[in-house]
């Protein structure tokens, strides 16, 4: 095999060579020099380099999910569906025709069914409508079942309103006072407490409008972010005839021509959609 020269850098070429020839003339090799000794290393080192390669990183393949994986979570998310919903509520969905809309008799009647007999069920109305800011109030003939807490604006109240504290289900205010209401706007307005001229809630003779709360009365108002009202019309135990006249009474203060759908149901039913 034929010898290989190879180039070396940083040793001196004519040194290395007589050191070359005299291993040849003396028959045997001699210790070499320590430039030499540098040279070599340095030409081995550069051999090295020489034989490197690039090595691509190995990119490993994503095996695709297994279809027993998929199905184990179909089956957690099914099972955490069912689990929203009690054994019982669940039966009670089954009694209701999801895509009926049922007249106003019928839909009391079925409703009186779905009753789970463990107390006395406050009865509610969901109105969609054409459009929001749609407010007024209405007498109940039978009343909503519960007595409505009245308040009068006084100074003490609104220190007790700018603290969050809200012991009242409607405000009456004398004109007067509306100034100082201000303050607490931003708390009373999103609940649809803010005395306002619209549903009668601002007055010189608060000491009658809170008899006419008290004897039924209600305000209704759709909320601020959707045109919804929600709305309660009496208690289970009122019967079908009661509930019946109290509903027609509320969807004639709200106006059939605002309406575009309403459901009815009890606290703990699901909801059954009524036929306008």
């Amino acid at each position: 095999m034929g010898k290989i020269r190879v180039k070396t850098f940083g040793a001196d070429l004519d040194e290395i060579e007589g050191a070359r020839l005299l291993d040849k003339r003396g028959g045997g090799f001699k210790k070499k020099s320590s430039s030499a000794k540098a040279s070599e290393g340095h030409e081995q080192k550069v051999e090295v380099e020489a034989e490197k390669t690039v090595v691509e990183p190995e990119v490993k393949e994503e095996k695709p999910r297994s279809a027993k994986a998929s199905r184990g979570k179909k089956e957690k998310f099914q099972k955490k569906q069912k689990a929203f919903h009690s054994t019982q509520y669940s039966s009670l969905l089954l009694k209701v025709d999801r895509n009926k809309t049922y007249p106003l008799s019928e839909a009391l009647e079925l409703l009186l069914q779905l009753q789970r007999n463990k107390f006395d069920e406050t009865v509610e109305l969901h109105i969609n409508t054409l459009t929001g800011e749609i407010s007024g109030n209405v007498t109940l003939p039978h009343g909503t079942g519960k007595k409505t807490k009245v308040a009068v604006a006084t100074d003490a109240l609104i220190a007790e309103i700018d603290k969050g504290v809200i012991n009242f289900d409607v405000l009456v205010a004398e004109p007067q006072m509306m100034a100082k209401l201000a303050k607490v706007a931003k708390v009373l307005g999103p609940r649809g407490l803010m005395p306002n001229p619209k549903n009668g809630t601002i007055t010189d003779k608060p000491e009658e409008l809170i008899k006419k709360y008290e004897g039924g009365q209600i305000n209704f108002k759709t909320e601020g972010k959707a045109p919804i009202l929600h709305l309660t019309v009496g208690k289970m135990s009122f019967g079908v005839k009661k509930l019946a006249e109290n509903i027609e009474s509320m969807l004639k203060a709200v106006k059939k021509t605002n309406v575009v759908n309403v459901t009815l149901k009890s606290t703990m039913s699901p909801g059954i959609k009524l036929k306008i």
